[in-house]
Order: structure tokens, then C-alpha cells, then sequence
């Protein structure tokens, strides 16, 4: 079909109006301008900078991340790629300390994969999930690849090689270390890499969580779950695949374009995104600059989009919306059998928005159905009232309600497996170590606290919490809590600043 190329000869069209309306919003507002001065200009400024942004090409943002703010202090951030392959990248966001206890302290971090999705966007919308997770975790993330800019002869790319590429980098980065939080559309796909993998015996993340994903689509399906069942595959593939025209690296390459992909997005809701830029525009008459960037910001992260190879979308709608195949125990991968219910070591929090519009009520819960080899007290449930589906891993919901949820089940669950021989039931890493009476670590002594930074008594407060939860009294949960805690760090960390010393985690 002709349509990838006509869409860009029409881009390519437009192109010089675009630049022309940039043009005119710049010299109507320019306080150096003598434009600026006639009347009626910030109006005419405003209707070229919307022309300007509805009518401009949106390129991949950046991360951004230079600096975050833990304990008071500024830490500075690098962001590296940790390891690459042709449809993604596995990134890293190293922090730095000038402090050498203040570098301790970030190197004993639980280390967190953040898991983005394939999904249309980059992974950049997760900005602020990643932001908020540096203060107290070391963070890697997804970085998918743009699939018009990989090569034709690399191959194609399906659902199992995204598990393939899930489980490679949960080798890497040790997966009994790790936890693991999937955002969206990964909740599949990881829930069922993290189910072969515990099949085979290896190593499994200390935690999954799990955001807003479609597990189960039969509960409380949405209009993109109906989308997905109302037409047979067939109707996807003639319709909605596309070959990349010549002009990218990735020529010949069967994709699900991004502008199709922008145009579904934008159909959900017209009325909204039509009403936002008309406030857009009346700001900038009015001169409300802080609320015209804050749009601005906004819609260059939602209008960047790629395209997805179509053996993955393809793969994506048989499997998971319309045949269902994982909660129906039904889901084969390369000859293997995807089974949740051999997670046994993995901690399990799903998270819901109580106004999602593409991840209903009760499909990311499905996933503790699924799971019932992990122990009742690892299970965890959130719902966020008034929450949509991006509230719960980005903005004030996300920071405020979601992140002290998400970041003390984490702490509760930041220690190795529990040896299997003699392990006291319930008690796991330095707890059962002490039940056993082999190196007995003593507990935080009663009183004052105030040797503990306030991260170490975050922490401990969680892991107590889930020795209650348990069952231990309130004094023993405290003291497991205090010996973990003591065990892990060597004591309280809060120490006086020391210059000189510099260091990365």
C-alpha cells in the first residue's frame, strides 16, 4: 500500500509552512521585534505557534536527567547505555556522590528494571517514573528502537523475542537482585518471562510490579479491548500494516506505523485534545507562559511516536486481546508452557487506575490468579482513586500516592531467597538467618533513632509491616526489620559530611 509513502511526501510538503509559522510566532513575540509592538500581536504570535506545533515533525525527546535531589543533597545523573540490541536498548542511570557515605548509602539501593512499553510511545514518557525512582533505586530502563530505523536484513521482531530480550537483561543484571516494574503493555510479556525462566530453575526477580496492564482483557474490557475483538487479525494486518518507505534505514520493513498510532490515540479523545489546544492558545494570549510550557512539554512527549515491527503488533492482538491465550493457562513459547503459577520467590504488587480507559479494572489484578505459587503475604493490591492510566506512573498522583507504595514494597522485599534447607517458614534472608541462630545480627536497640538516615528507617518501617503481615508480633516484626536493616548497612549511616571523597552507584 502507498500510504507510508504519501504520508511522508505530505509531511514533506508541509515542512516549509511549519518552518514559516515558527517564523511568524518568532517575530510577533520577540520583545526585540518591532512586530511585537503592533497591535493585536500576541494574538497573531499565538495562532503561528499553533500552526507551528500542529503541523511540525516530533522527534524522540531525552531523558533529560541530569540531577536529582536525595536527602537535601544534589546528586548529579548520567544516563548510559548498559547494553544494546537491535530493537532496544538497556539503559542505565548512574548516580554520583561527592560524599563517601552519602555513596554507601546509594550503592546498597535495591536496583530497579524498569520494563517501558512497545506500545507507540517512547520510553521517555516514563520520564517521571524513572525521576522518582532515582532518590532511593539504582534504575535501568527499556529503550525500544524506532523499528523504520532497524535494518530490514536484522530480521524480524515477534512477542517471544521481547521475552527473549526481557529475560537477557534480567540475566544481566543478575535476576535474583533485581525488581522489576512493567508498565502498561510489558505486564505480559514479563510476567511470562519471569514464568519460564522460574519453570527452569533460574533465578528470579525479588519483586514484580505490576502497572496498569492488560493481563486478563476479559475483565472490564475498554473501547481498545473491543477495538481488538471486534475485527479478526486479518483486518489488522491488511489495514493497519505498512512497509517503510525508502527514506529510512529501515526500508522494507513490515511496521504498524506511528502516525496511524497517533491517530488512534488523538480518536480516543478529540473533544480533550481539541480543547487543550485552544487553552493553549488562549494562554499564550494572555500571556500565561508557565501553563503554554507546560502544554508544550506535554504533547512533544504524547505526539513522538514509533513504529512497531508488525510481528509483534500482530502477535500482540491474537495473544493477549483476543484469544486470551496466558490467563487461560494456554500460552506456549518456544515449545514451553508459560505457567505464572511456578513464581515462588517473586513478591507481586499490581496497580490499577479507578479511571483507566485502556486497562479496565481487574485485568493487571488477574495477574494474583495467576501467580497463587507466591505466598499469600507477598501478594499487594493498589487502586488510585481518581486516577487514569497515566496518573499512576507519572505526575503528582504518581509521586505523591503511587511512589511511597511502590518504593517501601520494594524495601520490604529487597533480600535474597531464603535458603531452602532450614529456612524458618516466613522468615527470609538475615531473619532466618538469625531463627537459626547461625551469626545472630543484633537488633536496633530501643530509643533514639537518630544515628539512622531517614531512607533506613523508610525501609525499616516497611520491612516490618510485612513481618506483621506474616504474622510475627509487633516485636519481633521490628526486630527482623532492625536486623535486616543493621545486617545490610553495618549500623546507622547518618554521619557527619565528608569532603574529598567521590564515587558513583
Amino acid at each position: 500500500m502507498l500510504l507510508y509513502p504519501l504520508h511522508e511526501l505530505w509531511r514533506a510538503s508541509l515542512a516549509p509552512y511549519a518552518y514559516w509559522a515558527q517564523a511568524g510566532a518568532q517575530m510577533y513575540s520577540a520583545p526585540d521585534s518591532w512586530l511585537s509592538a503592533l497591535p493585536g500581536a500576541a494574538r497573531t504570535a499565538a495562532g503561528f505557534e499553533l500552526l507551528y506545533r500542529l503541523g511540525k515533525d516530533y522527534e524522540k525527546p531525552a531523558f533529560g536527567i541530569h540531577q536529582i535531589e536525595v536527602e537535601g543533597l544534589p546528586v548529579p545523573v548520567v544516563e548510559r547505555v548498559e547494553l544494546e540490541k537491535p530493537f532496544c536498548r538497556l539503559l542505565r542511570f548512574k548516580r554520583y556522590h561527592d560524599q563517601a557515605d552519602g555513596l554507601a548509602r546509594m550503592k546498597d539501593d535495591p536496583t530497579v528494571l524498569v520494563v517501558a512499553p512497545l506500545s507507540g510511545h517512547h520510553a521517555t514518557l516514563l520520564r517521571d517514573t524513572v525521576r522518582t525512582l532515582l532518590a532511593d533505586h539504582k534504575v535501568y530502563i527499556t529503550d525500544w528502537t524506532d523499528a523504520r530505523m532497524v535494518p530490514a536484513e536484522v530480521g524480524p521482531f515477534t512477542l517471544e523475542d521481547y521475552i527473549d530480550y526481557v529475560q537477557a537483561f534480567l540475566r544481566h543484571l543478575g535476576a535474583d537482585r533485581v525488581h522489576v516494574i512493567s508498565v502498561c503493555q510489558p505486564t505480559v510479556p514479563v510476567l511470562a518471562a519471569v514464568s519460564l525462566m522460574a519453570a527452569r530453575g533460574e533465578p528470579v526477580p525479588r519483586s514484580l510490579t505490576m502497572m496498569g496492564g492488560p493481563i486478563d482483557t476479559r475483565q472490564s474490557p475498554t473501547a481498545v479491548n473491543n477495538l481488538a475483538t471486534r475485527h479478526p487479525l486479518w483486518w489488522f494486518e491488511t489495514n493497519l500494516i505498512h512497509t517503510v518507505p525508502a527514506n529510512y534505514p529501515g526500508a522494507g520493513r513490515r511496521v504498524y506505523p506511528g502516525f496511524l498510532q497517533h491517530l488512534g490515540f488523538v480518536a480516543m479523545n478529540p473533544e480533550r485534545h481539541s480543547l487543550s489546544h485552544w487553552d493553549f492558545y488562549q494562554d499564550l494570549v494572555k500571556g500565561d507562559l508557565e501553563s503554554a510550557d507546560a502544554h508544550r512539554r506535554f504533547y512533544d512527549e504524547y505526539n513522538a511516536v514509533l513504529d512497531l515491527p508488525a510481528e509483534y503488533y500482530l502477535d500482540t492482538v491474537r495473544i493477549v486481546f483476543q484469544q486470551h491465550l496466558l490467563p487461560r493457562g494456554l500460552w506456549d513459547v518456544r515449545g514451553e508452557r508459560v505457567r505464572p503459577q511456578a513464581i515462588t520467590a517473586s513478591a507481586l504488587l499490581t496497580i490499577e487506575g479507578e479511571l483507566d480507559d485502556i486497562s479496565g479494572q481487574g485485568q493487571t489484578r488477574a495477574a494474583h490468579a495467576l501467580c497463587r505459587g507466591i505466598p499469600a503475604a507477598d501478594h499487594q493490591h493498589l487502586t488510585v482513586a481518581g486516577a487514569g492510566h497515566y496518573g499512576i506512573f507519572s505526575g503528582r498522583r504518581w509521586r505523591t500516592q503511587v511512589y511511597p507504595q511502590v518504593r517501601d514494597f520494594i524495601a520490604a522485599h529487597d533480600r535474597a531467597p531464603a535458603a531452602a534447607a532450614g529456612a524458618h517458614p516466613g522468615l527470609t534472608g538475615t531473619a532466618a538467618r538469625s531463627r537459626r541462630g547461625t551469626r545472630r545480627t543484633p537488633a536496633m536497640p530501643r530509643g533514639d533513632k537518630s544515628a539512622y538516615t531517614d531512607k533506613q528507617q523508610r525501609e525499616a518501617r516497611a520491612i516490618a509491616e510485612s513481618e506483621l503481615a506474616r504474622g510475627h508480633s509487633r516485636e519481633e516484626a521490628e526486630r527482623i526489620a532492625w536486623a535486616t536493616v543493621n545486617k545490610r548497612d553495618g549500623g546507622g549511616k547518618r554521619k557527619p559530611r565528608k569532603d574529598g571523597a567521590s564515587g558513583s552507584a
